[in-house]
């Protein structure tokens, strides 16, 4: 199983990813963020397999992250 992680500032596109993912049994959308500082806390917590992150984002960006 391939747990993944979305990033992205924008609520319709994680919603997307999550949809076109969830389509792959052996694929599973573990949690959302919707920056980096919340990414990097995330990933700590729930250790995914991948991130998916957008890298223009505010706060802290895909690539800071």
């Amino acid at each position: 199983m391939l747990t993944v992680l979305l990033v992205d500032d924008h609520a319709m596109m994680r919603q997307g990813l999550r949809s076109v993912l969830e389509g792959h049994p052996d694929v599973h959308v573990i949690g959302e963020a919707s920056d980096g500082q919340e990414a990097v806390l995330m990933v700590q917590q729930l250790q995914p397999s991948v991130v998916v992150m957008d890298i223009n984002m505010p706060r802290l960006n895909g690539i800071e992250a």
